[in-house]
């Protein structure tokens, strides 16, 4: 499958500097910034600086590099946050959205990073 990036989408206007952020991370590849609208809180983006739709189109186009400096800049951002469970935090919830099924809103790939308090159950099960 062919992805068509929108370059401007808000993340990417963001990327540009044409929209402020409230930046808590930036590295090479990736940008961790604070949602506008929390709903926990801790709610931090944290978006690839490549023009990646959703997940499964970063796992299967970034380079090496893209993918270990956002993988790592996610558990920078949960450290800073300080919601490691293994580090004295109560845990956090990494949530990405992809496509119409799964309630993506901006069509560049980033995660949410949620924690501060208890989240409650994700999904309730079908029924």
């Amino acid at each position: 499958m062919a992805y068509e990036y929108d370059d401007q989408n808000i993340f990417a206007k963001i990327l540009r500097g044409e929209i402020p952020n409230d930046t808590v991370l930036e590295t090479e590849h990736s940008l961790a910034f604070r949602d506008i609208q929390p709903q926990a809180p801790v709610h931090v983006l944290v978006i690839p600086k490549g023009p990646y739709v959703c997940y499964d189109h970063f796992a299967l186009e970034a380079s090496e590099a893209e993918i270990v400096d956002y993988t790592r800049a996610v558990g920078e951002v949960c450290k800073m946050a300080g919601v490691q469970p293994g580090n004295g935090g109560n845990g956090f919830r990494l949530i990405a959205n992809a496509g119409a099924d799964g309630v993506q809103e901006v069509p560049h790939l980033h995660v949410h990073i949620l924690g501060g308090r208890g989240l409650g159950r994700m999904l309730q099960p079908a029924g």
